[in-house]
């Protein structure tokens, strides 16, 4: 069985994961637009991922639930390779919308059982550290992902996705044989209570966490989807400076999820630092508002960034530890609520800055606040300590 030591294992495994996600992200509208999709298409094209994830999560972390971590873990990562392989050799419409749908489907299970697992496998007092390093891993994954990408884009725009289905499939191989299941057969949900647990798992108090993961998660796909033109009227940043960005935020957020988010939960805990958080973010929105050079933008979206990564370790800590169906069930929830925040961020986002260039950030702030209220309901109706 798995143990404390396993956590190394799986944060390569969401590293490799994620670099092969993030390879094919600066590719792959240029791919598309190859084969004629027109911008609408192209939108419905990188949605139709996230619908998915937003529709199978929780089932998979159900699932996972019932006959362990481990085999689910391994449908996702092999539908994540097959999907790419499928894109590359993709000369039509149809047959990209196919890939992405299947990849949304069958890679819904990582996120959820890679979070079930850690919680498996870590104490209470050390599952928000566990969650912060499963998070910087991942974010790792998307700094050097799209760099690789952009990189191998030069030879053909098939030649990234082919690299990703390689990339996933060792990890496949990887996982295999390497990692260890970590949920008990005794502590495994039968079929009747993962199937009544969809139910149970967004009742009570935590509904509000699963809100305030929504919540923010819109506000980031937002800023995500209109800073590119914000910060070319702003400060004329092409897209080059604009990657250099990201990736400077990308570092800044990792940093803090795999070296400070223990410390601070060991010292404020988890509804503290998530407090910390949110309160971080919503300066990064405001100052973002300020932006009118390289380096402004480069520090502001840090700052936000590091707000930003603070919160769902200590989300998906306190839920894990509180709730009252299976670890699946709860993680699958989460992600599903998150998913939901990025289809409806960008085009949102996009309809708002079309109104008033500043809208998103305005919006961002004002909904981060909102998402301070709401943990503190959350606190209300927890009695004694809220975590």
């Amino acid at each position: 069985m798995a143990n404390k030591k396993s956590l190394p294992i799986l944060m390569l495994v969401m590293f490799l994961v994620m670099v092969g996600f993030g390879i094919i992200i600066p590719v792959m509208p240029f791919f598309a637009e190859e084969v004629g999709a027109s911008p609408m298409q192209l939108g419905l094209l990188m949605a139709s991922y996230s619908v998915m994830q937003f529709l199978f999560a929780p089932m998979w972390g159900r699932i996972s639930d019932r006959i362990g971590r481990k085999p689910v873990m391994l449908i996702g990562i092999a539908g994540l390779s097959l999907s790419f392989f499928l894109f590359a050799f993709s000369d039509t419409l149809t047959m990209m919308f196919v890939s992405r749908i299947l990849a949304g489907f069958l890679s819904s299970a990582n996120m959820p059982t890679v979070m079930a697992y850690v919680a498996d496998i870590t104490t209470p007092e050390n599952r928000g550290k566990g969650m912060g390093m499963i998070g910087a891993s991942v974010g790792m994954g998307f700094i050097f992902g799209p760099a690789i990408g952009g990189i191998f884009s030069r030879e053909s725009y098939s030649t990234p996705f082919l690299i990703a289905g390689v990339v996933a499939a060792i990890t496949f191989v990887f996982v295999l044989l390497v990692v260890k299941e970590s949920l008990a057969k005794e502590n495994r949900k039968t079929k009747g209570e993962a199937n009544e647990s969809r139910w149970k798992a967004f009742g009570g108090s935590l509904s509000y966490l699963y809100m305030l993961s929504l919540i923010t998660t819109f506000s980031l796909a937002a800023l995500e989807a209109t800073f590119a033109y914000f910060a070319a009227e702003r400060a004329g940043l092409d897209t080059v400076h604009l990657g250099y960005i990201f990736m400077i935020m990308g570092v800044a957020g990792a940093f803090v999820q795999g070296g400070m988010v223990g410390r601070l939960i060991k010292k404020f805990g988890e509804g503290g630092t998530l407090q910390i958080g949110l309160i971080v973010s919503a300066i990064g929105f405001g100052l973002v508002l300020l932006t009118n050079s390289f380096w402004t933008a480069a520090l502001y979206l840090s700052v936000f960034g590091m707000g930003n990564s603070l919160i769902r370790p200590c989300v998906s800590a306190i839920i894990s530890k509180r709730t009252t169906v299976g670890q699946g069930a709860a993680t699958g929830l989460l992600s599903s609520f998150e998913s939901l925040g990025r289809v409806a961020g960008p085009p949102i986002g996009g309809a708002i800055y079309a109104v008033q260039m500043s809208s998103p950030y305005l919006t961002g702030l004002v909904a981060t606040v909102v998402a301070l209220v709401l943990y503190r309901m959350y606190v209300s109706k927890v009695p004694g300590k809220a975590v």
